[in-house]
C-alpha cells in the first residue's frame, strides 16, 4: 500500500506571512521603510541591523500585506534595482482608491511611470517607481470581468 505524503506548512506562514511575500533589496533599506510609511502608510514589523548600520532584515506591512527588505550587500550578492540599472519585477497592490495612493506616493518621492487610468481588464490602474528603483503597479477594481470578457476586451483594444 502506498504511503500518502503529508503537506508540511512553514511556521512563518502562521507568523503573518503569506505563501508568496516580496523580499526586496534596497540601497538604503531604512530610508525605504520611511518612504513606504509616507507613501503607502506602511506599518513597520521589525528590523534587524547588521554590521556598519546596514539592515540584514526588515519587514513592513503595506495595505495589510507583508514586504521584507534588506540593504544592498554585494558580498552576499544582494543588489538593488539602482545598482542593477533597473528591475524586471513590478510589485502589484490592490487598494481602495488608486488615485489617492498614487498621488500620495508621488508626493512622497515616487516617480509616475504610467498615469492612473481605467483599463480594459476592469481596474483603474497606474504604475510608480519608488526612489529605490522598485516598480509598483497600483490598482482599484472598478468592474468585475470574466476571463473571456477580458480576452474580448484585449482583442478589441489590440485588434487580433
Amino acid at each position: 500500500m502506498a504511503k500518502t505524503k503529508t503537506a508540511v506548512r512553514s511556521p512563518t506562514i502562521d507568523d503573518g506571512m503569506q505563501t508568496i511575500t516580496p523580499h526586496i533589496v534596497c540601497d538604503g533599506a531604512a530610508d525605504a521603510i520611511e518612504f513606504y510609511k509616507r507613501a503607502f502608510g506602511a506599518v513597520e514589523i521589525m528590523r534587524l541591523p547588521g554590521e556598519g548600520g546596514r539592515l540584514i532584515h526588515a519587514a513592513v506591512k503595506i495595505f495589510g500585506a507583508p514586504v521584507m527588505l534588506t540593504d544592498e550587500n554585494p558580498e552576499w550578492g544582494h543588489l538593488g534595482p539602482k545598482t542593477l540599472n533597473g528591475t524586471p519585477v513590478t510589485i502589484h497592490i490592490i487598494v481602495p482608491n488608486v488615485d489617492d495612493v498614487v498621488a500620495k506616493a508621488v508626493n512622497a518621492g515616487a516617480t509616475l511611470i504610467m498615469p492612473v487610468e481605467d483599463t480594459f481588464w476592469g481596474d483603474r490602474y497606474g504604475i510608480i517607481e519608488d526612489p529605490f528603483g522598485h516598480r509598483w503597479s497600483v490598482a482599484t477594481p472598478i468592474r468585475k470581468m470574466t476571463a473571456a470578457e477580458v480576452a474580448e476586451a484585449a482583442k478589441t483594444m489590440f485588434g487580433s
